[in-house]
């Protein structure tokens, strides 16, 4: 009986042993998904400090991050399969395409904005007096205004007080300057370079009343000396209204690298915009690793604006051009030829299509900075279909921790604008303010992938696609898109917009096969050899639309060019008029 009940036993032992095994190694892979969420936690608090955030919470990020909310995985409206205009579209990245995720040579490049050291420290320049800048627009249309008020600040001597954000505007955000950045980082930033207050002082108040000075659009620093500073020497204190794009696009240097310093080291977005955004970008992470950040821009104001028709019928032309009546001031436009000339914005499909040929697969995970798109759930079947691991600000978070933000546009934009400045990939559907201060930050940033449709090109050719078969057409779009990738040197210093092209701020490492740096092609008259003409087309669509202005998403008002007046001076009775009474003409770009 003894030898029955000790084979029993070594019987009975074998569940046992297969007990333990399985605790062992449910204990092991325990510390090793520890191991790799304990490096990503590493990795946010490297965001953290990028963005110029306060002490950072691990514990209490880790409590919050790791939940992703069961909304984002909502089943597409159609699938692949079932979406006949994606019959030839296939499903993986061509193997064959390479630099997908990264530009060539971006390691060579990387964002330098300190001063020279003929740079004048602040200490050796006696003050003039006192500008208010009143920053018009949206998030970022009032960020170029920030930006700029700082070097015009240096321009004249002066001191700057804390920018005033535009209330007024298309979306009638409330917002102050406190409430979307770090106002104490962006005050002490600049210490080294212009003397900033959050108002004016107590005694300037009773004595002086700012004087308002409406400035033309790119005014060189001559104009600023010649025509602001007589005024701000008699009046000691003036306010600059609608101030954005008020300064020119060329300027020395040091001022470039100036802007440089306010765009990228000084405006700091605050602790509960940043802290949000982060939380979305780790939700990113752990779903799919590498992401790509989509500004979509396709809502009903965009596409009334634009004058663009998009095949949808009277239903379409009665709905958009009742937005349209909103401005008074549009002209009529020809809907083909507006299309022709790249004014449209692509159609969320044609993203899509643009996206696959250009080497991105299904797998892909695509966050969507967006407002309503304009035809809802049926506008983006195909995108899903073509991207289905797609994903909002609303989607990966919850009611709750949104409802800080909601209803107010500007700080729901900062969100969409940090998500997107850390993906691996950014694509602006149009060029507007925010697609252009983005392409800036990521290009400073060492050159991160910026893609920027050419809607020129393509457009006439989503309209073939069908006849050229998918290969043809995945080839062609390659091609069209040359230029505008986001790749080092792509666009020459000097061309564009500087926000979007900070050449004076971006160094190229001694061993770069590019050899020289970008700023200093900025000082050559001529190439060192012909340009191609596919070069030459390139730069051509590139600045066809440098010069557009107008609205973007929840971020961006209709920019406006007065009408019949190149310069509004101060003292011409023209500049005292309010805003409303100036007759003027918005542009389409954001």
């Amino acid at each position: 009986m003894a030898r029955a009940g000790r084979s029993r036993l070594k019987l009975g032992g074998l569940p046992a042993l297969s007990t333990v095994a399985l605790v062992c190694g449910s204990a092991l892979l325990v510390l090793a998904l520890l191991s790799i969420v304990g490096s990503r936690l590493l990795d946010v608090e490297s965001l953290h400090y990028r963005l110029g955030g306060p002490p950072f919470n691990v514990a209490e990020f880790r409590s919050s991050s790791h939940v992703v909310p069961a909304q984002v995985r909502k089943k597409p409206v159609a699938t692949h399969d079932e979406l006949p205009e994606l019959k030839d579209v296939p499903r993986e990245a061509d193997p064959t395409i390479q630099n997908v995720w990264k530009p060539q040579y971006a390691e060579f490049y990387y964002g330098c904005s300190d001063p020279s050291d003929s740079y004048i420290s602040l200490s050796n320049i006696e003050q003039n007096g006192y500008i208010m800048i009143d920053a018009s627009g949206g998030l970022n249309q009032q960020r170029t205004g920030i930006t700029d008020s700082v070097v015009v600040a240096r321009i004249l001597n002066a001191t700057l007080v804390v920018p005033v954000l535009d209330h007024k505007s298309f979306w009638h955000d409330p917002s102050n300057f406190s409430d979307i950045f770090d106002v104490e980082k962006f005050i002490s930033t600049l210490v080294p370079d212009v003397p900033i207050l959050k108002k004016l002082p107590r005694n300037i108040e009773k004595s002086s009343s700012p004087y308002p000075m409406r400035i033309p659009r790119k005014a060189t620093p001559i104009y600023y000396e010649n025509r602001v500073l007589p005024k701000l020497l008699s009046r000691q204190v003036l306010r600059l209204t609608k101030f954005d794009y008020r300064l020119s696009n060329r300027l020395e240097q040091d001022l470039q690298k100036l802007r440089c310093r306010v765009n990228y080291k000084a405006l700091h977005f605050t602790q509960p915009i940043i802290k949000m955004g982060q939380i979305l970008v780790e939700r990113m992470r752990r779903l799919g690793g590498r992401y790509i950040a989509l500004h979509l821009r396709y809502e009903p104001d965009m596409l009334a604006f634009s004058g663009c028709y998009y095949g949808g019928g009277d239903k379409e032309r009665k709905e958009l051009g009742a937005i349209r009546r909103r401005w008074k001031t549009l002209h009529t436009k020809n809907p083909d030829k507006e299309r022709r000339n790249g004014k449209c914005p692509l159609t969320p499909t044609e993203v899509g299509l643009m996206l696959r040929a250009l080497g991105f697969g299904e797998d892909c995970h695509l966050y969507v900075a967006s407002g309503d798109v304009y035809g809802g759930e049926a506008t983006l079947a195909p995108l899903k279909a073509l991207f289905p691991n797609y994903y909002t600000k609303e989607t990966l978070a919850t009611k709750d921790e949104l409802a800080p933000f909601q209803g107010y546009s500007s700080r729901m934009a900062a969100i969409d604008y940090t998500v997107c400045d850390e993906s691996d990939a950014f694509v602006a559907n149009n060029n507007g303010n925010m697609a252009r201060i983005l392409a800036g930050h990521r290009r400073y940033n060492g050159h991160k992938r910026t893609i920027r449709p050419n809607p020129k090109k393509l457009s006439p050719l989503f309209l073939t696609r069908e006849a050229l078969g998918w290969e043809q057409f995945a080839l062609k779009v390659r091609h069209h898109q040359k230029g505008f990738m986001g790749d080092p040197n792509e666009v020459r210093p000097g061309r564009g917009e500087f926000h979007e092209n900070p050449a004076a701020c971006i160094c190229e490492k001694p061993n770069s096969p590019l050899h020289k740096p970008a700023f200093e092609k900025l000082t050559l008259k001529k190439q060192d050899k012909p340009e191609s003409k596919e070069d030459i087309d390139a730069e051509d669509d590139l600045d066809s639309d440098s010069e557009d202005v107008g609205i973007d998403t929840e971020d961006d008002l209709v920019r406006t060019e007065f009408v019949g007046q190149e310069v509004l001076d101060a003292g011409t009775e023209e500049a005292r008029l309010e805003d409303s009474e100036v007759e003027e003409i918005p542009t389409l770009s954001d």
